[in-house]
């Protein structure tokens, strides 16, 4: 019998719509950027691996474990949060002005590393030229309350629209600065380490990702990087000229590749769950219009 289970989000949701577009790529970049300007949070990265030798094994765990929490079984998701929540668990970093040792679960860091990175993917996403309406974008927050007690956060304690979400990176803003430890997580994403043949690529084609990446933070991330970037209008354009470029390469493509999430869930529930950014016109009516959203 086959596994119909939809898991944690299911072919309904704004999650499973837009987690499979390619520019969730470079969302994902934003993210990292964007979690590094909390001291705490970004020491805890820091002194707990060597992210600069292991850069792509690092940034392909993260998207496998986005990819299973969206696609796969609720099974398997639980799986991997209960995997994430005992790695993190056991480690802790220390505050060097003031010696204090801390663990890297504490809800506070854990909320920061959330809200950054689920603002991340919405802002690329609606920037980009994924069609949300405001309501899906505050359904989306709202999705994500899943993810956050996935990591061990109480979902209750999240924001779960987007205003709510302002308001805590209101909140949050004296707590952030570009420390040391920011500007070598800059640096790292600006050359990450490559093989020798892959130099010339890493210097025509990342680099520029990453500084799209880094462009579409919010103003006040730029000022405290100190470091420039083009008016938000030019960088809503090339956002969506990148994407455009990147759908030139068939959906099936791409998702032929390893970890294969997105053609296994369709294996799971049939064709109808195949995800595009486009079928979010069909749901709108139903979370838009008289009577939707949640119940």
């Amino acid at each position: 019998m086959a596994d119909d289970d939809p898991g944690l989000f299911g072919p309904r949701s704004v999650t499973w719509q837009i987690h499979g577009d390619p520019v969730m790529w470079i969302a994902g970049v934003r993210a990292l950027y964007f979690q590094a300007l909390h001291p705490r949070a970004v020491r805890g990265v820091t002194q707990n691996s060597d992210f600069r030798q292991d850069a792509w094994g690092r940034l392909l765990r993260t998207a496998n474990f986005v990819g299973t929490i969206t696609y796969g079984t609720t099974r398997a998701a639980e799986k991997a949060g209960a995997r994430v929540r005992a790695i993190h668990r056991h480690l802790s970093a220390t505050d060097p002005e003031t010696g204090e040792r801390y663990g890297v679960d504490e809800p506070e860091l854990l909320l920061w590393v959330h809200c950054a990175e689920i603002d991340s993917y919405l802002q690329v996403a609606r920037r980009s030229g994924i069609p949300l309406t405001d309501r899906q974008a505050d359904a989306y927050v709202r999705e994500q309350r899943a993810a956050a007690r996935l990591v061990g956060l109480d979902p209750a304690g999240v924001p779960g629209d987007t205003a709510s979400m302002a308001a805590y990176f209101a909140s949050v803003r004296l707590d952030l600065a570009a420390s040391p430890e920011a500007y070598d997580v800059e640096a790292f994403l600006r050359r990450p380490p490559v093989a020798p043949l892959l130099v010339p690529a890493r210097e025509v084609l990342w680099r520029r990702i990453a500084a799209l990446a880094y462009a579409a933070l919010p103003p006040y991330a730029h000022r405290l990087y100190r470091l420039p970037a083009p008016p938000p209008a030019t960088v809503t354009r090339r956002l969506q000229a990148v994407r455009t470029i990147l759908r030139t390469v068939p959906d099936d493509l791409r998702w032929r590749l390893p970890p294969r999430h997105i053609p296994r869930a369709m294996d799971r529930l049939g064709p109808g769950a195949r995800p595009s950014p486009y079928r979010l016109r069909e749901l709108a009516a139903i979370l838009d219009g008289p009577g939707g959203g949640p119940k």
